[in-house]
C-alpha cells in the first residue's frame, strides 16, 4: 500500500498539471488508465467486483463523487474533483482533490475548497491506536460547521486494504468518543465532501453520479491514512 500510495500521489499531481480547458473527461479518462497501466497497477474502478465504468470519477461542478465521464469539455473556471483508486500488488489506495480549471479559486469557491481540505487534515490529525470513528467525524464536522459549509451526510470515508470499501465507515460527523475503535496497522480513508448550498444529493439516470440537490459547487478530498504506534502516515501523497 506504501509503493501503491506513492503511484497514486504521483499520478493525481500530474493531472492536476496535466488538467486544462478544452480536455474532454474521456480523453482524461484513458490519459489517467494508461498512467495507472504504466505502473504496473490496475484502475480499481473497472474491476467486476466494482464495475464502474472508467477508471476515474470526474465531477465537474454541482457534480459531487462517483460522477461517470462523458464527452464533456472542460471550461476555465470549472470545479473538478479527481476521485481515484487503484490496485497494485493486491492492495487498494484511494485519493481525490478539487482544483479549478485553468484559473485561482476565489470568493466562496475558495473558501469552499480551502475549508474541505483544511478538514480532511483535521480528521487526520487526530489519528493514533484508540481513536475512534467518531473522533474523525467530530472534528471533520467542526471545521465545515464553522466554515458554514453544508455537511454531506449521504457518503461516507471507509476502511481501505485487500478492497477497495471495507469496515469501518468512517462519517464526516460524530461525536467524540463514538464509533469504531482504530489499532495500530489499520487503513482507512478520510473523505470530507462540503457545499455552499444545502447537504442532500441525488443521483442522476446514469446510477452512479451524485449531484447536489440544489445544484450547489461542492468539493471532496480524499486521503488512505495508516494508523501507526505513534500516530499516522498518509500513504497517498508524495
Amino acid at each position: 500500500m506504501r509503493e501503491g500510495g506513492k503511484i497514486l500521489a504521483t499520478i493525481l499531481r500530474d493531472l492536476r498539471e496535466h488538467t486544462t480547458a478544452g480536455q474532454g473527461e474521456l480523453d482524461i479518462d484513458r490519459w489517467v488508465d494508461a498512467r495507472i497501466r504504466s505502473y504496473g497497477a490496475l484502475p480499481t474502478y473497472r474491476d467486476p467486483s466494482v464495475n464502474f465504468p472508467a477508471s476515474i470519477c470526474i465531477s465537474v461542478n454541482e457534480q459531487l463523487v462517483h460522477s461517470v465521464p462523458t464527452d464533456r469539455i472542460l471550461e476555465a473556471g470549472d470545479k473538478v474533483s479527481y476521485d481515484l483508486t487503484i490496485t497494485y500488488r493486491g492492495t487498494c489506495v484511494d485519493s481525490a482533490f478539487t482544483m479549478i480549471v485553468d484559473a485561482e479559486p476565489k470568493g466562496a469557491i475558495k473558501h469552499l475548497i480551502s475549508t474541505t481540505e483544511n478538514s480532511l487534515y483535521a480528521g487526520i490529525n487526530i489519528l493514533k491506536p484508540g481513536a475512534t470513528t467518531g473522533d474523525i467525524g467530530f472534528e471533520v464536522e467542526k471545521v465545515l460547521t464553522r466554515g458554514k459549509l453544508g455537511v454531506v451526510r449521504d457518503y461516507v470515508g471507509h476502511g481501505i486494504g485487500l478492497k477497495m470499501h471495507m469496515p469501518p465507515d468512517i462519517p464526516n460527523y460524530g461525536t467524540r468518543g463514538g464509533g469504531v475503535t482504530l489499532h495500530e496497522g489499520d487503513t482507512i480513508c478520510i473523505e470530507p465532501m462540503a457545499s455552499l448550498g444545502k447537504p442532500k444529493t441525488s443521483v442522476t439516470s446514469d446510477g452512479w453520479t451524485v449531484i447536489m440537490a440544489d445544484h450547489s459547487i461542492c468539493a471532496h478530498f480524499e486521503h488512505t491514512v495508516l494508523i501507526t504506534s505513534t500516530g499516522y502516515e498518509i500513504l497517498t501523497t508524495l
